[in-house]
């Protein structure tokens, strides 16, 4: 069964919203979509219809087997399209999300397998975030918040926590990237900013906001 973008967009939305078993309100749902509340509800009543998700009014959404099935092949989709266009297309990972919201409606599933093959299977994408393969499976990765890595450990950025402009602007910016690696050689208690140092690079000062949006793998 094929669905339209608006339909795929909801339930992605959805899925990024809920949290292990926990539902999803019309209202977050709506703000996440930057729509009207009423807009979202006529959806989630035809997408209910089509057995995608269980709703009621008042009580929010979940997505059923099938809508979580689906979400997971949109979001494959869309972390493939984004490691392909920065992997083999040397786009900048702050330039690629775009692009792959508009990729990942395409329907071909030969297309997606022929892409993941082309690319050698790979685990995450730009931005450390799990690829999930075509049973839905996604690898999980043992890594800590930057403000909680202990100071003099070595270890490597793996993921970011937002995927705003500003935020892969700044961290360009600062030469921090997926694989950068670091240590924190201070911790202020000031304002919970640290200094770190990365290899061939004069030590320097990053906000805890900045810190806080960083996962790492100890090395």
């Amino acid at each position: 069964m094929n669905f339209s973008v608006t339909e795929e967009n909801h339930i992605k939305a959805i899925f990024h919203l809920q949290q292990g078993e926990g539902t999803v309100s019309t209202n977050d749902l709506a703000a996440e979509l930057h729509t009207k509340a009423a807009s979202v509800t006529d959806m989630l009543k035809k997408l209910k219809a089509k057995k995608l998700l269980s709703y009621e009014r008042y009580k929010g959404v979940r997505l059923s087997v099938e809508g979580k099935k689906l979400a997971l092949a949109i979001v494959r989709k869309h972390r493939l399209w984004e490691y392909f266009l920065v992997d083999t297309l040397q786009f900048g990972w702050d330039e690629v999300h775009e692009v792959a919201e508009e990729l990942e409606h395409i329907s071909s599933k030969k297309l997606v397998e022929k892409l993941d093959a082309f690319l050698g299977y790979p685990k995450f994408d730009p931005h450390g975030d799990p690829i999930p393969d075509s049973h839905g499976k996604m690898a999980v990765q043992q890594q800590v918040n930057l403000i909680d890595l202990a100071i003099n450990k070595t270890a490597e950025v793996s993921a970011v926590g937002s995927q705003s402009t500003e935020l892969l602007e700044l961290l360009k910016h600062k030469n921090i990237g997926i694989g950068t690696r670091l240590e924190i050689k201070k911790k202020f208690s000031f304002d919970h900013s640290i200094e770190i140092k990365i290899k061939n690079q004069n030590a320097f000062t990053i906000s805890q906001q900045l810190a806080q949006v960083l996962f790492v793998k100890i090395i």
